[in-house]
């Protein structure tokens, strides 16, 4: 198991000494931070295993920094400390994500024994989504990336409906996790143990549609050598998810409304029919009302499958969760490839949380995968997302609401990169891009100098 990285926040010095003495003797590699606003910074340019921090600080409480250190990065494990220990900021910490709950003065036998549960409980859920990748697995909706107001939405939806069997109607852009959403209903529902069945329908040959939904007998055409169950049947008790749904010819479009109807199938050359009882999740990356008004979409298999719209945005509508989506990748990508990247450097994050990733989720990952292949080492840096840094990817749409706000995105630029560098104004004015007389004047404009 690699070395566990702590991220210590604390005001009071004599509790940064001990823990960092202690978690140190103990095995963990510790980073000392004395405020709520160190610590995010600290977060923002390296990965943690998990974030110790007491509740009462000035300028930001912990509950305040629990909930930015989750908006960064959902993985991190919390462990909340307090001289004043009360029911309700316990309820609330544990609310918003924490670990756990200490009361100061600081028991230490408590604490390393907390600690080593709580590695134990992070290493477990690594290997299980190692073996979730390997096996071809996705993710359940408590590992859905991003807290995003959109992606909250889509959470809430997925917990309400999961426990149902209602049909599903999956709506969003091509790359934006539109399986992922599906799987999640599965894994939460009744139907959990349960086959989930993904189906491209439009990778289907459509003279072999019939025949890979329903099933046929031997001799039902030629080829046929053998009976086949079919997706319906093979989904039996489970979920039977149907990715690309607009893409259907007419004639089965009927065929699969009679089929949600009846929750029966007749394999191709059969006279008997056999019952199924399956939930279908739909996916589409069209307009299905324009689909249907050109009339190449039934109406009525329409209202049967679009009992409960999900519509999921695209990454441009959720800029707020790129930071934790590129740490997801980073922690995924680390353990594919073997390596220990530690983050991603102020200048390269800009350009991911400026681009508008017309190719969504699915781009991010592929840019994040490409610079690890490519021999990212440390940190992901601009040189190793090129098509960035030479300006191909194109920027995200302004809007006049944004004009306003410029100053500010250069001002916590400029000062997250200094606080990268500790201070070291030539080094951040390099991975910005600009002058160092042009980061002096900015500060003295601040009112900084």
């Amino acid at each position: 198991m690699e070395t566990a990285k702590i991220l210590v926040v604390d005001d009071e010095p004599s509790i940064l000494r001990l823990l960092q003495e202690a978690l140190t003797q103990w095995g963990y590699s510790v980073k000392c931070a004395s405020s709520g606003t160190e610590a995010v910074e600290a977060v923002r340019a390296e990965m943690f295993d998990a974030v110790i921090t007491d509740i009462r600080m000035p300028e930001m409480s912990g509950l305040e920094l629990l909930k930015e250190v989750k908006r960064q990065d959902e993985s991190i494990e919390i462990v909340m400390m307090t001289g004043y220990p009360t029911i309700a900021s316990a309820v609330e910490a544990l609310k918003e994500g924490a670990y756990d709950y200490l009361s100061k003065p600081l028991i230490l036998d408590e604490l390393r024994h907390l600690m080593a549960r709580m590695m134990e409980r992070r290493f477990l859920r690594g290997e299980v989504h190692t073996l979730r990748e390997r096996l071809g697995e996705e993710l359940t909706v408590t590992e859905l990336v991003g807290n995003s107001v959109p992606m909250q939405r889509v959470k809430e939806i997925i917990g309400k409906v999961a426990g149902t069997g209602s049909p599903v109607l999956i709506e969003g852009e091509s790359g934006t996790g539109k399986e992922l959403v599906a799987a999640a209903i599965h894994r939460l529902s009744p139907r959990a143990k349960g086959p989930f069945i993904p189906v491209n329908c439009s990778a289907i040959p459509s003279d072999l549609l019939e025949s890979e939904f329903f099933g046929h007998v031997r001799g039902a055409f030629s080829g046929a050598v053998s009976d086949t169950l079919g997706l319906f049947r093979g989904a039996n008790d489970g979920t039977l998810f149907l990715d690309e749904i607009a893409e259907l010819s007419p004639a089965l479009q009927v065929k699969l409304l009679r089929v949600l109807q009846e929750m029966q199938v007749r394999p191709v050359g059969s006279t008997k029919a056999y019952t199924v009882d399956v939930r279908v999740i739909a996916a589409t990356n069209r307009d299905l009302d324009r689909v249907i008004a050109e009339e190449k979409f039934r109406q009525d298999l329409y209202y049967r499958l679009n009992v409960v719209r999900i519509n999921l945005p695209p990454l441009r509508a959720r800029r707020d969760d790129v930071v934790a989506l590129a740490n997801y990748f980073i922690r995924r990508f680390n353990r594919r490839f073997r390596r220990d990247l530690r983050g991603i450097t102020p200048d390269a994050l800009a350009a991911l949380q400026a681009y508008d990733f017309p190719g969504n989720v699915r781009e991010l990952e592929n840019l994040m995968e490409r610079a690890y292949a490519m021999g990212a080492k440390e940190q992901i840096t601009l040189a190793d997302l090129p098509s960035l840094a030479s300006g191909h990817a194109a920027p995200a749409p302004m809007s006049t609401g944004t004009i306003p706000q410029l100053a500010e995105v250069e001002k916590d630029l400029i000062l997250r990169a200094l606080a990268h560098y500790k201070d070291d104004k030539e080094a951040a004015a390099n991975a910005l891009g600009i002058s160092r007389r042009t980061i002096y004047r900015r500060l003295k404009e601040y009112g900084m100098l």
